[in-house]
């Protein structure tokens, strides 16, 4: 199985990369960002800081966690167990510090973990687009219920198709249903290409809809992290 993605911020992260990252769609390819995205500290501005944190408690999920940005930050809180399905960001996030960083998919959470294992949840990274679809969507949130109490709460991200900027994605795929869109796109880097990732994009609107039947319900959206751009904040809580 390939890892082009996490082995790039492994090297990074070990003074080791001599090659960029690289971000393509077709033909279109662009040097995807490492340090700024993945390997900062958590800035209490561009990570909606008191939003955020305000609305976790522990045990805490990390899902998708990359390089452990978030994790580094909650653990010093309260028990933070990171979950990523590349094994060199596992790797990462343990030489980073990380006490509890775990190769998984964020979409098994029931094989992974126990019911009512964490009293709240994050996925921060719009890696949510991956369930690909609005059952999908549904799944994982019902997945998330499973494994979360009965009083957890969530955040989680996307992008907004509602948005005019979603359109300058790299990747962009339009869906004639509203409130909904397709984004295309791979990673490549030292002579090894990851398999295309084809995420959904879902609004707030479609996220409530998925959310019903789940046991969640959107209490939130924030939009002060993205600047002017699609991306948005969803605050979620057990009904």
């Amino acid at each position: 199985m390939t890892d082009a993605f996490g082995r790039a911020i492994r090297d990074h992260h070990r003074g080791e990369r001599t090659e960029p990252l690289r971000q393509g769609d077709g033909e279109e390819t662009r040097e995807h960002p490492i340090e700024a995205f993945y390997l900062t500290g958590f800035d209490r501005e561009s990570d909606a800081g008191p939003w955020l944190a305000s609305r976790l408690s522990g045990p805490l999920v990390d899902l998708g966690a990359g390089a452990g940005r978030h994790a580094l930050r909650f653990q010093e809180r309260f028990e933070t167990v990171a979950v990523e399905s590349s094994p060199a960001l596992v790797e990462t996030m343990r030489e980073r510090g990380v006490v509890d960083a775990r190769e998984a998919d964020m979409f098994a959470l029931r094989e992974a973990f126990e019911r009512d294992r964490f009293a709240s949840a994050i996925a921060i990274g719009t890696q949510i687009g991956l369930a690909g679809s609005m059952r999908g969507l549904s799944a994982f949130l019902g997945d998330l219920a499973f494994v979360t109490t009965p009083d957890a709460t969530a955040v989680v991200d996307c992008y907004d198709p509602d948005h005019p900027g979603a359109a300058d994605l790299l990747g962009y795929r339009e869906d004639p249903t509203p409130g909904l869109a397709g984004r295309v796109m791979w990673f490549a880097y030292d002579g090894e290409r990851d398999p295309t990732l084809r995420f959904t994009l879902f609004s707030p609107d479609r996220l409530r809809e998925a959310a019903s039947g789940t046991g969640w319900k959107v209490e939130a959206v924030d939009r002060s992290g993205s600047g002017e751009g699609p991306r948005y904040r969803a605050a979620l809580r057990k009904r």
